[in-house]
């Protein structure tokens, strides 16, 4: 073990009465993944294989991602921005990389394992309200990064596998580019945090680019080795390299790279293109990438040799796919593919675990409108020959007025021609005000979003969110849905279970006082909360599938372990639903 060095009391005099109780460090060992070049590199996707590599050494794995930013959380970003708001179970809304690191691993995090610059000064500005700094004039250099370092140490010790007691190692990620001047703070922290604790418990992975210039064909190591140089001048030096890359390093660039970076051979890993991300483990295994990570922090002792048979088999699965299946994604934000990354993981694992290949067709809502139709008609009837000639059709949430026209005529195709259709959040208010128009004759029939002066608003505000502020001010989280009778679709979907627990994102919903005359037109609210007031489920009986759920499901979608009701919509969409609900077909692995 390693003593904590005295000179840290001398830079952060406030930290040295806890010094000096604290003999030596015996805890918590950290990979930091940080990244340069240019950002997209994939960091999340490499965090997230590194995590799964380490477990199948039989090592206990948590999470964490440092998110530079201003913002206290993702929740008011636009998707086009920042992709999607990932929900956690206690209602944080987060970075997607976080949704990346609960599909992988299989964990259950929490909002404070999303770090942003916006929660950090907001703490130490609480603090300082508060006088907690007795008079001190405070700055970045020793209050802020404290703060990171304090929040980091308390927040990797919570479990999230659902066993007691804390992990082996925390996977930290810290997001943007090596250089970046919002990361500064975290960067120094961190420095010293790899001096405190030793080099035995702290393993610094960089990711960076290693590009190929298409007129000389060549692979390029130089804005590796300045992305390098740029963290070693600020106190960092990496342990292993994981290169990005079209193709696989030739050895004389990984040759190249050791003597210009000063590590060594083995410790350059190559995360070239695959087929699919579940390829990305199988290829740090084979390069023995938790070989240099366990030896570099001392887990010899504690780790196995990898066991990654499952994964392997998924990854072969998914390559050897020769059905496909075409969903009909209706959306606003189509126009980035991110917006829906949760939605198009839990499509994939639901395809993979009934052997077809997901084959997603973008449709942007508003093209299926009939404005559409004055201003671009090709683009129009180009958008309604792609709906009709898909198997099934999705509409996924969203906020505002755009393109909501469009997802309403989405939602009336897929009624009236038995399309299997799912909505989620948006996507079942939609098909409720579609019903109360169509079957109803409700023309005035809108949600209090779109139109809040509409003389039926059968989807309306919920009246205990705040209508002055935007942020956590949703009805978020994991909350439990009551099945009104156990012989409905989605409660067989769901093992017959009385009641499911899933993760929501709204602050609108089904207007109760409209919810008998809407099931005069045969549609079903089959679900809802414990207060029986909030509806949570529809179907409409009659139809192969037709599901609009208020909550999220694809949040707690798993590769293994595919959401119920995306398994239903693709069962519906090859027409092997009903034999599956009568047990004559087996179910997913």
């Amino acid at each position: 073990m390693r003593r904590r060095p005295d000179w840290l009391g001398f830079c952060c005099p406030e930290r040295r009465e806890a010094m000096e109780t604290e003999e030596e460090y015996g805890g918590m060992k950290y990979v930091l993944i940080t990244g340069g070049v240019v950002s997209g590199l994939g960091k999340g996707v490499t965090a997230s294989s590194i995590g799964v590599v380490l477990q199948s050494c039989g090592l206990r794995v948590t999470s964490i991602k440092i998110d530079p930013y201003l913002n206290t959380d993702a929740g008011t970003m636009s998707p086009f921005e920042h992709g999607e708001v990932f929900v956690l179970d206690d209602g944080g809304e987060v970075d997607l990389d976080l949704g990346n690191y609960e599909r992988f691993l299989d964990v259950t995090l929490t909002k404070d394992n999303n770090i942003t610059t916006g929660k950090i000064y907001q703490s130490v500005i609480e603090k300082e309200r508060r006088g907690d700094y007795l008079g001190k004039t405070v700055q970045v250099v020793p209050h802020i990064t404290d703060a990171i370092r304090n929040w980091i140490e308390s927040v990797s010790c919570i479990p999230v596998d659902g066993q007691d007691g804390p992990a082996d190692v925390c996977v930290i990620e810290l997001g943007g580019t090596v250089g970046d001047i919002e990361s500064m703070p975290f960067i120094e922290a961190l420095r010293q945090m790899s001096f405190s604790v030793g080099r035995e418990n702290f393993c610094l992975i960089h990711v960076s680019l290693v590009p190929v210039l298409g007129v000389v064909g060549e692979q390029k190591t130089k804005p590796t080795q300045h992305s390098v140089r740029e963290l070693r001048a600020l106190g960092l030096a990496p342990d292993l390299l994981a290169c990005r890359s079209a193709q696989p390093l030739i050895e004389n660039v990984k040759v190249k790279l050791s003597e210009f970076c000063h590590v060594p051979v083995a410790n350059i890993l190559n995360i070239h293109d695959v087929p699919n991300i579940w390829h990305v483990p199988l290829l740090l295994r084979k390069q023995n990438a938790h070989e240099a990570i366990i030896n570099q922090l001392d887990l010899v002792r504690k780790a196995r040799p990898p066991e990654l048979k499952e994964w392997t088999d998924m990854a072969e699965k998914y390559d050897n796919l020769t059905n496909s299946v075409k969903i009909a994604l209706v959306g606003k934000y189509t126009g980035l593919t991110d917006s829906y990354l949760s939605v198009v993981k839990a499509l994939l694992h639901a395809c993979v675990a009934l052997s077809y290949r997901p084959s997603i067709e973008w449709v942007a809502a508003s093209d299926l409108e009939d404005e559409c139709a004055k201003s671009a008609p090709e683009t129009h009837a180009a958008a309604w020959e792609t709906l009709k000639g898909c198997s099934c059709v999705l509409i996924p949430g969203g906020f505002g007025d755009r393109g909501v026209p469009g997802m309403i005529s989405a939602a009336k195709y897929a009624r009236e021609n038995k399309v299997p259709y799912l909505g989620i959040c948006l996507g079942m208010q939609i098909s409720v005000i579609e019903i109360a128009r169509s079957m109803l004759g409700m023309e005035g029939a809108d949600s209090e979003e779109f139109n809040p002066e509409a003389s039926k608003r059968v989807i309306m505000y919920m009246p205990e969110v705040s209508k002055t502020h935007m942020g956590s001010t949703m009805r978020l989280g994991c909350r439990r849905t009551l099945f009104r009778q156990p012989d409905y679709i989605t409660a067989k979907l769901y093992g017959n279970m009385e009641y499911v627990d899933e993760r929501h994102r709204h602050r609108y919903e089904v207007n109760p006082e409209f919810v008998a005359e809407l099931e005069k037109s045969g549609l079903q609210f089959v679900g809802c909360d414990e207060s029986q007031n909030r509806m949570e489920v529809i179907e409409l009986p009659g139809h192969p599938y037709y599901v609009g759920v208020q909550f999220h499901p694809e949040f707690k979608s798993r590769p293994r372990k595919p959401s119920a009701l995306f398994l239903g919509l693709i069962l519906a969409a090859t027409g092997q639903l009903e034999a599956y609900l009568n047990g004559h077909i087996n179910g997913p692995y």
